[in-house]
């Protein structure tokens, strides 16, 4: 893990590369397509990464086509599942989260492993950034960008009820939550349309109750869920939506939507991912980064955090062009990293060889929480099999409805999970 976190702060090396192969020409235009799916809409904070990166790749080789699509996050996991389920009409190159969402589909036989194609570009990627795409002793991806669960604060609106530091204790946090609520400031907003905003509020109080190993052993299927203290971390954050800490409306609102209400100063705390630091960064005047506290100090630590090397892209086995697409896959990967990392979507994955004197200062900000940080879990959505996923993220929804209180919750998992 200290590997990790020195290597993503590494600020050297000569990046050297070029796409080799030719393909099958199209007959249309002489080019080879290669079709991508992603999740990069319009409103995605990694658009104009993508955007950057296809039209260099594409400058620099005009005889191969990027044909690209991008899906909304949620609807983009049913879609690539039910894809990778049939194994027909795939794309040549897809997005994709590593760990066991990815593994899945490498267990199906679906993916195009790149141990061949990782080789030219081994002295920019560190092997290590590859470890949450490795099944087997294979790479099967290639990572972009590394984010953890950021909590992002509006200093404004924090200094209206006194507070001129982002709450380190939870003792500190509900009591600027109080005296916020009490001057009529809304403290957080959270997507109930898209659940997997919802765990990146509940899997920070469990980390921070139970430990970031206990959590790992959760998430990878070698610890049980039958554990009160998980009912502890549940309850505390339906104590925090009883308390009016959260906005109401969130239950019906999108991510895109809770996040342009805090960047409004509609609200005055947003926790969710570190790709959102450039949007966060250039859209409130005073914002400032920090974590969730602790909650139990015997089992956790505040440097303890929620993310990894995650956001990938991977090659179909089945695509006419493997070959090509997984070396292409690699110099796509390498820009949308680059130009993530200077947006402020994400801290690097690959050596930048690029100047980051103007990296955003809450990238910077992250960066250090990085540096620092003793224990790290990744997201559990991503970390779990497709299967007890989604087990997971039904029962985290009904948290969030207050359909079931921590006690369900426990019972619920170690019923249907173990």
């Amino acid at each position: 893990m200290k590997k990790i976190l020195a290597l993503v702060l590494t600020l050297s090396m000569i990046f050297a590369l070029a796409i080799c192969g030719t393909g099958t020409a199209s007959a249309a235009d002489d080019q080879t397509v290669l079709t991508m799916w992603c999740i990069a809409t319009e409103s995605d904070a990694n658009r104009p990464a993508y955007e950057k990166a296809i039209a260099a790749f594409e400058e620099a080789h005009p005889d191969i086509k990027i044909e690209w699509e991008a899906f909304e996050n949620e609807s983009y996991k049913t879609k690539i599942k039910a894809a990778m389920n049939a194994g027909t009409d795939l794309p040549d190159i897809f997005f994709t989260w590593s760990g066991a969402f990815l593994g899945d589909f490498v267990d199906a036989g679906r993916v195009y492993c790149v141990n061949d194609a990782y080789k030219p570009f081994a002295d920019q990627l560190p092997e290590v950034m590859l470890s949450n795409s490795t099944y087997g002793g294979d790479h099967y991806a290639i990572p972009l960008t590394y984010n953890i669960v950021t909590l992002f604060a509006n200093m404004d609106l924090l200094g209206e009820v006194g507070w001129d530091h982002v709450p380190e204790t939870y003792e500190d946090l509900t009591a600027c939550c109080d005296a916020l609520v009490e001057k009529g400031i809304v403290p957080f907003g959270c997507a109930g349309k898209e659940t997997w905003c919802v765990t990146e509020y509940l899997e920070p109080i469990i980390q921070k109750t139970i430990g970031y190993e206990a959590l790992n052993d959760i998430f990878s299927g070698n610890g049980t869920w039958n554990d009160p203290a998980i009912a502890t971390a549940v309850d505390t954050l339906q104590e925090m939506i009883s308390k009016g800490y959260f906005d109401p409306n969130g239950m019906a609102l999108g991510n895109d939507e809770v996040k342009a209400n805090f960047i409004a100063g509609k609200t005055a705390f947003y926790q969710n991912g570190s790709w959102n630091c450039g949007e966060v960064n250039d859209g409130v005047a005073n914002a400032a980064v920090g974590l969730f506290p602790v909650m139990d100090a015997e089992k956790a630590t505040y440097g303890q955090v929620i993310g990894g090397p995650s956001d990938s892209l991977a090659v179909t086995a089945s695509s006419p062009n493997a070959e090509l697409a997984a070396q292409a896959a690699f110099e796509l990967g390498k820009e949308i990293c680059h130009y993530g990392y200077l947006a402020g979507s994400g801290l690097p994955a690959w050596t930048p060889d690029y100047d980051t004197s103007e990296v955003k200062p809450l990238v910077a900000d992250v960066a250090n929480i990085v540096a620092a940080s003793d224990g790290m879990t990744l997201f559990g959505d991503t970390a779990m099999s497709a299967d007890p996923a989604n087990t997971y993220l039904d029962y985290v929804a009904l948290v969030y409805g207050s359909e079931i209180n921590g006690t369900d919750f426990v019972e619920g998992l170690t019923n249907d999970l173990g």
